[in-house]
Parts: structure tokens; C-alpha cells; sequence
């Protein structure tokens, strides 16, 4: 028994330890770069999987294995860590920390909620709107981090109200109120806050999604103690969670920026594709937001359907008198966005920036008219959406936000100097460097890939497939992407795959857009566990959801982020950037790679 708890205790350092013990073999029978490149990229690979060692630090093994086997020199392999996708990054990350520092994410979140109405539908549809809109600009667990409160808060305060209508009815028909209707204690915001704090779930309940019950006996959370009036509270409170959780990860396929699957691939693409340029702020934003609008509108359907039932009529119904539910959601929204009060000075420079970050981001080479990035011809690609990143992101250090004062010895006060927008401490407190690594560790992969032969090898032996049809190796490659997204991190996940899939479009004589954006939407579709991403697990912390319920819920919308997908690989996408024939800025197929 001694030998099984030693190994209970040290089980993580034995999956640290097994990966490169076990593949050993591979690079001392075989002695060549092709092998020892791939034994290389096998450790990595298992120690994602398993996250035995932090994603960064196993991002690092390529500068430590390549220089010792050979496959490129140290300089070589340091130069792959820190590249253009980089600065990019730093200049999004400035946006995202006077965004967040000033609470404009906050205000537009709440206005889009109160435009929509308060109808639970049309609710959950204008919540969804508003955090993926926030999540095409800010990372899509700040999003959910920061949303997910105003949703406890109006979920609390709709059972809160429904629990007094009720009671009042009781009291106006029997003389006395049942106490048994009485809203429990644990609604208030001191309850909400403590559930913010926690990060480890223990829900304790049941669940049978779609169904309403008309019992009166309320049902209970046991991580919280909240006391549900009716199933359909329950059920709505589920609902509201997973709409957060699944339209922050949806909002953040509409821009290269919008989460870091999106950048790992840009930042591939054109380092392996120099001669294409067709990738960039504008032409990613054509071909994934119709793709995110039309999965965010069926996610919505699903979602309603499968916890509280579709009914068109009720919806859209003209002139419906709204109900003590709608009126208390509608009153938090109010009460939160009063809060806020007027816009400050700091706000309207921020949405400024905002605006203007966009704007240079679309025209810099739109690709039906001339661009800004025209104005440079004598430097062509030199400007790039990082170039955009950079000079907003340097304003927000520079434009003053605030006059910082002091009191003089006679008690005067006097401004001294002032504040800007944002300031370095509070952007380091936000940048994922941890994100910056691992994609670093990813692009030292893919340039040893290049430099032993491997990825030559690789496409080689998937060349066979090309006998298949071509949207069945799309088809095939999605749902590898999905399910292997759902157990490992995204970024891990697109960053092993894109050596392998870009040879395999070449060997097989297919446009490599064609495989690879699939493939990297798909990366963003893991909404079936709680710990499949930061998002899932944040709503998941608040107790209202069991995992069973994000696994029906996240299937439904897998399945349909799959088909959309597919969908706009052979309509919009295809049209926008000629899918049909094999391109010139590929390279060109050789005896190598062909069978």
C-alpha cells in the first residue's frame, strides 16, 4: 500500500518523467534529425496533454532540445520566441487594460442588455451579444470573468421577485403568507460575492434540462445554500450560465486578436507563407464573423430550447404586459448601469482608441481598395497589424487620464504631475506572458519542424489521403481539433497541429487555407467540460451547473459549430479567397512529398 500512495503522491513528477524516458528509443535506434525532431515534439506534445509541467515551461524544451541535437543553433531557436505576433499582443493587451481599468467594458455590456429588452429570451440573446462583442477585443476569460457577476446578480434578483409575487398571492388568498414561498437569505450580494471567491464547484442537485416542475418545495444548491422556487429558476439560472460561457468563446473567433488560437495561426501562416499576405485584421474578420454571428444565433436556440423551451409566440407577441420577473431583471440592469454614472473623460478617449485601433486594423489593407499600408509601397509588408497595435498602445501610456495632486505644508493642493490612461505596473498585471511562451515554444516547433525534414516526412506519409475527398479530410481534421481541444489547452492544441496539417495540405495538393482555418476554428469549440476552458470553469464556479449539463449543452453546440463551419468552408470563404485551385505562394509540390 506504501507503493501506491508514493505513487499517488509523485504521480506528477512520474508523468514528467515517463514521456522522455519511454520515447528514448526513437532518436538512438533511428540517428536521424527527422527522428530526433519528432522525439522532440512527442515529449511536448505528451506534456501538454497531460500538464504535468506549466504549458510555458514545456513550451521551453525546444530551446533546450534543438541546440543539443543539432536541428537549429540557440540563436536560431531564441529568435522563434519572441516574433511579430508579439507586439501585436502587447499593443491588444494596452486596449484590453484601460478597457477593464475604466469600466467601459462594463457600460457597453449593460447598454447592449438594455436595449434588447427583458423577456428571458430575448435576455439571454442580447447577454450573449454583449459578451461576445466584448470578446472580440478582450480575452475571453476576462469576458466571462467579468460578466458572470451582473448575470448572478440579475438571475438572484429574478427569483427574488418571483418568490414575493408569489407570496403575495398566497397572503391576498388565504389571509397569511406561506413561509415556505419565502425567499431565502442567501440571494443577497454578500452570498454572491463569497461565490465569486470560490474556484473549486460543488454542486449538489439534479438535473432534468427542458423539464419545468410545479412544485412549490424549493430546490437547493449546496455550494451556495440558494434555494430555487421551481425547476424553471433552476433551469434559467443553467441557461444563463452557459450562454456566458459559450458566446465569450464565440466572440472570440470574429478577429485575429480575439483569442490566442487565432494569432498562433496568423503568426504560422505568414511566417510559412510569406508570399501570400492575404491574412490579415480585415479578410480574418470577413470569413469568421459571418461564420461566429450564425453559431452565436443557433447556440441560442439550443440553449433556450433545451432549458426552457422555444415558444415563437410568447417572443413575439406585441403589447404583453410584462411580469414581475421582467420587471426585477430590468430594474438590476438599470440599478448596475446607474452605478456607472455618467461617461468620464477616461472612457470616451479609451472608446476612442478603440475605434481607431479598429479602423487602421480594417483599411490598412481591405483588399477591394487601395489601404493605408498603400502609402509605404516602397516598403511593402513591412506595416503590419502590429505596427497598428503598437502606436495606439504607446498612446495609452502617454495621453493623461488624471492630475495627480498633493497638500502643500500651508494645506494647499497643488497637481504636481499626472496619470495616463493606463500604467506599466497595471499592464504587466494583464499581459499573459505565460501565452506569450507557449506560442513562442510553438513557433521554435514549427521552425525545427522546417529545418530537420520532418514536416517533408510527415507530408510524405499523409500523402495517400489526398485520394480522399477533400471535405471529408476537412471533416475529419475538425473533429480530430474538437475533441482533442476538449482535453488539452488551445493554444497547446493548434500549436502541435499546424506543422502537421500545413505539410498535408501540400503534400495533397490543397490549398492550405483550406485545411488550416477549419482546423483553427474548430480549436476554439471545447464546450463540453469544465476544464476544457478558463470560461467553462468560471461559470462553472458558481455552482448552478452540473457537468452532465455542459456536456448535453456543449455537444449541441459542437455539432453545430462543426456544420457552420463546414458550411462556410464551401460558400464565403471559399469565394474569398479562391479555395478552388492550388496557389502559387505555396510551395511547389516535389517528388518529395509526393508518393
Amino acid at each position: 500500500m506504501k507503493v501506491f500512495s508514493y505513487i499517488l503522491v509523485y504521480r506528477r513528477f512520474l508523468l514528467i518523467v515517463l514521456p522522455p524516458l519511454v520515447l528514448l528509443p526513437l532518436p538512438i535506434i533511428v540517428r536521424t534529425k527527422e527522428a530526433e525532431c519528432a522525439y522532440t515534439l512527442a515529449v511536448v506534445a505528451a506534456l501538454w496533454l497531460t500538464e504535468a509541467l506549466p504549458l510555458p515551461v514545456t513550451a521551453l524544451l525546444p530551446g533546450l532540445l534543438f541546440p543539443l541535437f543539432g536541428i537549429t543553433a540557440s540563436k536560431e531557436v531564441a529568435s522563434a520566441y519572441f516574433k511579430d505576433f508579439h507586439l501585436l499582443l502587447i499593443g491588444v493587451i494596452c486596449l484590453a487594460t484601460s478597457i477593464e481599468k475604466w469600466n467601459l467594458h462594463k457600460r457597453i455590456a449593460l447598454r447592449m442588455v438594455m436595449t434588447v429588452g427583458v423577456n428571458p429570451a430575448w435576455l439571454t440573446l442580447g447577454l450573449m451579444s454583449s459578451t461576445a462583442f466584448l470578446s472580440m477585443w478582450l480575452s475571453n476569460t476576462s469576458t466571462a470573468a467579468m460578466v458572470m457577476p451582473i448575470v448572478e446578480a440579475v438571475a438572484q434578483q429574478i427569483i427574488s421577485a418571483q418568490a414575493e409575487v408569489e407570496a403575495t398571492q398566497m397572503t391576498s388568498l388565504g389571509g397569511s403568507t406561506n413561509h415556505g414561498l419565502e425567499i431565502d437569505e442567501s440571494v443577497n450580494g454578500q452570498e454572491t460575492n463569497e461565490r465569486n471567491e470560490k474556484t473549486i464547484p460543488a454542486p449538489g442537485y439534479g438535473n432534468d434540462a427542458g423539464k419545468v416542475s410545479s412544485k412549490t418545495e424549493p430546490e437547493k444548491n449546496s455550494d451556495t445554500g440558494t434555494k430555487y422556487r421551481t425547476k424553471k429558476d433552476h433551469m434559467m439560472c443553467k441557461l444563463m450560465c452557459l450562454c456566458i460561457a459559450y458566446s465569450s468563446t464565440i466572440g472570440g473567433l470574429t478577429t485575429i486578436t480575439g483569442t490566442s488560437t487565432n494569432l498562433i495561426f496568423s503568426e504560422h501562416f505568414n511566417t510559412r507563407y510569406p508570399d501570400c499576405r492575404c491574412i490579415n485584421f480585415g479578410s480574418w474578420f470577413l470569413l469568421s464573423f459571418p461564420a461566429a454571428v450564425i453559431i452565436l444565433l443557433l447556440s441560442w436556440i439550443w440553449l433556450q430550447w433545451l432549458f426552457l423551451g422555444f415558444n415563437f409566440k410568447e417572443m413575439f407577441k406585441c403589447g404583453k404586459t410584462k411580469t414581475a420577473k421582467q420587471k426585477a431583471c430590468a430594474e438590476v440592469i438599470k440599478q448596475e448601469y446607474q452605478k456607472l454614472g455618467p461617461m468620464r473623460y477616461q472612457e470616451i478617449v479609451t472608446l476612442i482608441l478603440f475605434i481607431v485601433m479598429a479602423l487602421l486594423w480594417f483599411s490598412r489593407d481591405p483588399g477591394f481598395v487601395p489601404g493605408w499600408s498603400a502609402l509605404f509601397s516602397k516598403y511593402p509588408g513591412f506595416a503590419t497589424d502590429s505596427t497598428v497595435a503598437l502606436l495606439i498602445g504607446i498612446l495609452f501610456f502617454i495621453i493623461p487620464a488624471k492630475r495627480l495632486t498633493k497638500t502643500t505644508p500651508t494645506g494647499e493642493i497643488v497637481a504636481f504631475d499626472y496619470s495616463p490612461l493606463i500604467t506599466w505596473k497595471e499592464f504587466q498585471s494583464f499581459m499573459p506572458w505565460d501565452i506569450a511562451i507557449l506560442v513562442g515554444g510553438g513557433f521554435a516547433l514549427a521552425d525545427g519542424c522546417e529545418e530537420s525534414g520532418l514536416s517533408k516526412w510527415i507530408g510524405n506519409k499523409l500523402s495517400p489521403l489526398g485520394s480522399l475527398p477533400v471535405w471529408l479530410i476537412i471533416l475529419i481534421s475538425s473533429l480530430l481539433v474538437t475533441s482533442l481541444t476538449e482535453v488539452a489547452s488551445n493554444p497547446a492544441t493548434i500549436t502541435l497541429l499546424l506543422p502537421i496539417l500545413s505539410p498535408l495540405a501540400e503534400a495533397i495538393q490543397v490549398n492550405p487555407l483550406y485545411i488550416l482555418i477549419p482546423s483553427t476554428l474548430c480549436t476554439s469549440f471545447a464546450f463540453l467540460l469544465p476544464v476544457a476552458n478558463p470560461p467553462n470553469a468560471i461559470v462553472f464556479s458558481y455552482g448552478h451547473l452540473k457537468v452532465m449539463d455542459m456536456v448535453k449543452a456543449g455537444l449541441g453546440v459542437n455539432i453545430v459549430g462543426v456544420a457552420v463551419v463546414m458550411l462556410g468552408m464551401s460558400t464565403w470563404i471559399w469565394a474569398l479567397f479562391d479555395l478552388s485551385t492550388y496557389p502559387s505562394w505555396a510551395p511547389p509540390v516535389s517528388n518529395e512529398t509526393m508518393p
